[in-house]
């Protein structure tokens, strides 16, 4: 395991590296990419731009030099080579990158953007970083220690008695067998669902800050989540999966998943989901 003390005396350094990063890659193409560099990956709802690829060279450079014999799983890099996502089950420490999280949004020119670092140790989260550089916001996390955003700490609190829940489902999430009368049982059930914004790492802070009291995601990349459940969890919220087990950054998880403000909200909402999506 990584000695104890590294992740908490790497998280000045990483903030400054992924800050100069969005200095450097990010921010000066922001709304003022050309056609010609915005690609598709999977089809029209899978973009990858100049901006997505120079960003994560930029931080892997960065963050392997500052742990030497780690490894970094990038969203742009296992696209380019799935293989490299089995690092997530080994036993090198890991760096997990989304250099973009929300690139269409970021296409678009829309402000809905971040970037996010999480560090990972024999499947274990030790620490995060998710960043949104348009409103210089940063929101990080260290196991053990707390969330922090922007300085303040974090805690994301429980949903008040007797009000709906507030909760954003993942788009893959409606087209799964069932999704519209799960959606249409928890309307039923006072629970007030509303889609995903373009960035799964945001949507993990308005938990985590408790303006918003769950996320459900139908898909598990562990570049969209690492950052994002160690922040909520350690500004006290709670997750699982639809197997009621806790997430896995390897994959081979039971979804959908659902992130929340307190255990006993990620508990009401998967009873919800699995009427119409058992597990296993």
């Amino acid at each position: 395991m990584i000695d104890e003390g590294f992740a908490a005396e790497c998280l000045g350094p990483v903030e400054e590296a992924v800050r100069r990063t969005a200095a450097a890659e990010i921010m000066p193409r922001f709304r003022a990419l050309t056609a010609d560099q915005v690609a598709e990956k999977n089809g029209p709802y899978d973009l990858v731009t100049v901006a997505d690829r120079g960003a994560e060279a930029h931080l892997t450079a960065a963050l392997t030099a500052l742990l030497p014999g780690s490894v970094v799983v990038g969203e742009e890099a296992v696209a380019a080579e799935p293989g490299l996502y089995a690092a997530l089950a080994g036993d090198r420490p890991v760096w997990i990158v989304d250099p973009i999280d929300g690139t269409r949004t970021f296409v678009r020119g829309d402000e809905g953007f971040c970037t996010l670092v999480a560090l990972a140790h024999h499947g274990e989260l030790l620490a995060s970083w998710t960043y949104a550089p348009v409103h210089d916001r940063m929101a990080t996390a260290l196991r053990g220690g707390g969330a922090r955003l922007d300085g303040v700490a974090l805690r994301a609190g429980s949903p008040a008695d007797g009000a709906p829940l507030r909760i954003a489902a993942s788009y893959p999430f409606h087209t799964m067998p069932g999704a519209k009368r799960t959606l249409l049982r928890l309307r039923t059930e006072g629970v007030r669902a509303r889609p995903c914004a373009g960035s799964a790492g945001l949507e993990y802070v308005e938990v985590a800050r408790g303006a918003l009291d769950a996320t459900v995601f139908a898909w598990e990349n562990a570049w969209d989540h690492a950052a994002g459940l160690l922040l909520v969890a350690e500004a006290g919220g709670a997750h699982a999966t639809l197997a009621g087990t806790p997430f896995r950054l390897a994959g081979g998880n039971a979804l959908p998943f659902t992130t929340a403000r307190d255990a006993p909200t990620v508990a009401r909402i998967r009873d919800l989901l699995l009427g119409d999506h058992p597990a296993g």
